[in-house]
C-alpha cells in the first residue's frame, strides 16, 4: 500500500527512473515550488529512505504519519508514501537506474521531469534519434 500525490499535487504517471538513494533526507514544499514558508501546507522535515525519481521533486520514501492513508487515499504532495517497513524494502531493493513506474495519475511525466528521460519519450520518437534510423 502506498499513498500518492492528493488533486492538486498529483504524482505524475509514466516511468520514471532511480537516481538518488538516501537514508535520511530534509525535504522542503519550497524547494520544488509548493507552499512557501508560512503558507497553508508548508513542510520542512527530515524522512527516511527516501529514493528519488524525478528533477520536479518526487521521491520514494517512508512517511509514517501517512500509514492509515496508505492504500485507501492520496494525501501527499506528490511523493509516493510508503510505511517504515515496506519503505526500508524499497529502498534496499531498488537500484539506481532502475525504472519506477507509476499508473493511475492524470498527469503525465514529462522529458523535463528527470534527468533519464529517455523512457518518457516513445520508441517511435526514439528511433528516430538513431543513427541507424532503423526499429528493431
Amino acid at each position: 500500500p502506498a499513498s500518492y500525490g492528493r488533486s492538486v499535487y498529483p504524482t505524475q504517471s509514466g516511468v520514471h527512473v532511480a537516481f538518488e538513494k538516501h537514508t535520511s533526507t530534509r525535504m522542503r514544499s519550497d524547494t520544488w515550488g509548493g507552499p512557501q514558508k508560512g503558507e497553508p501546507g508548508y513542510y520542512d522535515e527530515v524522512l527516511p529512505y527516501a529514493v528519488r525519481i524525478s528533477n520536479n521533486g518526487e521521491f520514494v520514501h517512508v512517511n509514517p504519519a501517512t500509514v492509515w492513508a496508505q492504500g485507501v487515499s492520496n494525501v501527499s504532495h506528490g511523493c509516493i508514501n510508503l510505511s517504515p517497513e515496506d519503505g526500508k524494502w524499497f529502498f534496499d531493493f531498488v537500484q539506481i537506474g532502475d525504472p519506477v513506474e507509476i499508473v493511475g495519475s492524470d498527469k503525465p511525466l514529462t522529458t523535463a521531469d528527470g534527468d533519464i528521460p529517455d523512457w518518457t519519450i516513445p520508441w517511435e520518437e526514439y528511433v528516430r534519434g538513431s543513427a541507424l534510423h532503423e526499429q528493431r
